[in-house]
């Protein structure tokens, strides 16, 4: 619980931030600054807010699966259902209580698609710190928490701020493959292998590619390799059980699949909110990456998919399989090809082609 004055210092920052390109393309955290850099921006009534943090933590190392390069990996978070409807759900029970209690009381209910600064807040609240990774960790659960708050125009007692816990460690930092942390505490999100896979729409850029591995939706080696987590438990929401079939999936498996069968496959999953094309994006990146040969004939397929950021991407992940095959379709493909990044794409891959020959 705290108080809807708590996080004055957090609207500052917020502007260095988006001053400094941290927020990449995610063009709505600029539009929304107004309203994000304090609670009564977004609700002038709010008085108190209450924060809740449930846990999501996994079972074993959630590591493991970068290792084999012919599965898929997935954020831990978005092996199960979507988050956001559950969390709402226990906020707004919360919230119906409360509203029992007490008369002419005002509720408003946020998840994550708001424009609330939750990390802040709940650092104020007492359920943990943000970290030098800027995610909240909690003394109890570790780094594994979602985040929703209830705003009332009730005057509740606040608890006590949470004060930071991460002394000398830098575990979170050193472990990034893309190095996003120009500095503790400090996130820069066109490096982040979770923005790119999620929040960036358009091709990603070579420079992180390799790094990427295969990771094909969001990343968690910041979060997994903290030392705080020894201290969390596995997640005991059965609703936030993984769904078996996303906990190893091949690459193989996805390379064919269109839309109707990436909507089927992630109905009530988070990661349908990309949509097919920046999925694939993803996918063949990580099947670049894998060196598997056999994965040649499905990433060739996508040479001539309707999407230019499927096609683009294609063009790099079979010049890393199969090099030859690549310059032997090239005077086929290449000449119709009217999206410029693409022929960029034709024109280095090809010269990789010829550097190896």
């Amino acid at each position: 619980m705290t108080g809807a004055d708590a996080i004055p210092h957090a609207g500052a920052r917020l502007e260095a931030w988006l001053a400094a390109g941290h927020a990449g393309d995610m063009d709505y955290m600029e539009v929304t600054r107004e309203r994000r850099v304090a609670p009564r921006a977004l609700w002038p009534d709010a008085r108190s807010i209450i924060l809740l943090g449930m846990n999501y933590a996994p079972e074993g190392d959630p590591l493991a699966l970068l290792s084999d390069p012919s599965r898929a990996n997935i954020s831990v978070y978005a092996r199960h259902r979507d988050y956001h409807d559950l969390v709402k759900g226990r906020l707004k029970q919360l919230a119906s209580w409360l509203a029992a209690q007490a008369h002419d009381v005002e509720l408003k209910v946020f998840v994550d698609t708001a424009p609330v600064m939750e990390k802040p807040l709940a650092e104020a609240a007492g359920l943990g710190w943000q970290g030098k990774h800027t995610n909240l960790v909690s003394r109890s659960f570790g780094s594994w928490l979602f985040l929703g708050s209830l705003f009332t125009n009730l005057p509740l007692e606040a608890d006590a701020p949470e004060t930071d816990h991460c002394g000398s460690c830098r575990a979170c930092l050193d472990i990034c493959p893309t190095r996003a942390f120009p500095q503790p505490y400090l996130l820069d999100a066109r490096r982040c292998i979770s923005y790119l896979t999620i929040e960036h729409k358009g091709p990603i850029p070579v420079e992180f590619r390799e790094a990427i591995g295969n990771r094909i939706y969001g990343c968690d080696d910041c979060l997994a390799v903290c030392p705080w987590n020894k201290f969390a438990q596995s997640a005991r929401e059965a609703k936030l059980q993984p769904r078996q079939d996303l906990l190893a999936p091949k690459t193989e498996d996805w390379l064919a699949l269109d839309d109707a069968g990436f909507r089927a496959l992630f109905s009530g999953s988070p990661v349908k909110r990309i949509g097919l094309a920046r999925f694939l994006r993803n996918l063949l990146i990580a099947a670049g990456n894998s060196r598997d040969c056999s994965l040649a004939p499905g990433v060739e397929a996508r040479l001539s998919d309707p999407s230019a950021l499927v096609r683009g991407m294609a063009v790099w992940a079979l010049g890393r399989l199969a090099p030859e095959r690549l310059a032997d379709l090239a005077w086929r493909l290449r000449p119709g090809e009217r999206d410029a990044h693409v022929q960029e794409e034709w024109a280095a891959a090809l010269r990789g082609s010829e550097a190896r020959a």
